[in-house]
């Protein structure tokens, strides 16, 4: 059972892996391999014994193995399409955050639960995605600042989120469980000046990908249209900011992926990836990229560049989409 398991966890990395044709005939072999250790397994039952379990286990091992190292050499991506949800559980009330951090080792599936855009203080953590469905909780922790809509972020183990009332970003260690840094963000409107279209003091969106950690939010300064900022992690002073044209009370929610801001436009039924921007190029694009909402109103939509999953709190309901990311591929022939 527990190799069928893991089976079942290399498997959907193949269509990934088909996308890029770069490779076909590791693909190939990638493939052959799957389908003899599925057969392998499927008949273990009925030949116990026939089998040595260590060497069958090694084989899976050396094959997730190579699967993964294929897929590290991946770049930063395009997000071309995004599928799902799957949903994870029904909790909570209609806003909140769920999040992991994905800094955090290959171990560590750790999950943290806020729920509410306001008036709280309580963070809950589970030690896996198996103990957040059942609720086994590892530990609760009380802020010393309540938090200001559900745009928050857990980034190589700290939280960071915006404190109520404010335009004040906090820092916050769950080792610790002391404020490690707090900074206003200049001119940065707050409590419900540039919230996204569903209101919940959502004006200030913190959030992470593969080149680190994001602001965004609007300014009276660029009209009420989104500003982006790249943060320091440990001071949360701001390195650089892009002005964009897209309104802030416009977008139903926005995530970034490979330094590029992508927005929808509705939290509602019908919602989709609309305009996207790129920090590289300091241009935009407007974009059609449906996704389900299946619960019909989204008040978080995070993504998570360790899983390549976006994150997100569905009408009480917290789910994962995919997404698919147009990629080049790195060979050891790059310089």
């Amino acid at each position: 059972q527990e190799l069928k398991e893991k089976m079942d966890e290399l498997l959907p990395l193949i269509p990934v892996l088909e996308q890029y044709k770069t490779d076909a005939k590791l693909i190939t072999q990638f493939k052959e391999e799957i389908r003899n250790l599925s057969t392998v397994l499927t008949g273990i039952q009925e030949e116990i014994g026939a089998y040595d379990y260590e060497e069958l286990h090694q084989r899976v091992l050396s094959l997730e193995t190579r699967l993964r190292d294929c897929m590290k050499k991946l770049t930063c991506g395009k997000l071309m399409k995004i599928t799902g949800p799957v949903t994870v559980k029904i909790s909570g009330t209609r806003f909140g955050a769920w999040m992991t951090d994905p800094l955090a080792s290959e171990k560590n599936n750790r999950v943290w639960y806020m729920d509410s855009y306001t008036n709280n203080k309580i963070v809950r953590e589970y030690k896996s995605i198996a103990d957040f469905v059942s609720g086994a909780e590892s530990r609760t922790y009380n802020l010393p600042f309540k938090w200001a809509g559900t745009n928050h972020v857990v980034y190589n183990g700290s939280l960071y989120f915006n404190k109520y009332q404010s335009n004040i970003i906090i820092k916050y260690s769950f080792d610790t469980g002391r404020v490690l840094a707090q900074r206003s963000l200049e001119y940065a409107g707050f409590h419900n000046v540039y919230p996204y279209t569903w209101g919940g003091f959502s004006d200030i969106d913190l959030m992470a990908d593969e080149i680190g950690l994001w602001a965004v939010y609007a300014t009276n300064q660029n009209a009420g249209n989104i500003v982006i900022s790249q943060l320091n992690q440990d001071t949360l002073e701001v390195l650089k900011s892009w002005s964009t044209g897209y309104p802030k009370r416009s977008a139903g929610e926005s995530f970034m992926i490979c330094g590029t801001l992508y927005v929808t436009n509705s939290h509602l039924t019908g919602a989709k990836v609309y305009y996207s921007y790129s920090t590289k190029t300091s241009t935009y694009e407007y974009t059609d990229i449906p996704f389900h909402n299946q619960y019909f109103h989204i008040s978080m939509l995070d993504y998570n560049a360790r899983d390549r999953a976006l994150y997100a709190w569905n009408n009480g309901h917290q789910v994962l989409f995919n997404v698919t990311l147009f990629h080049v591929i790195k060979t050891e022939d790059d310089t």
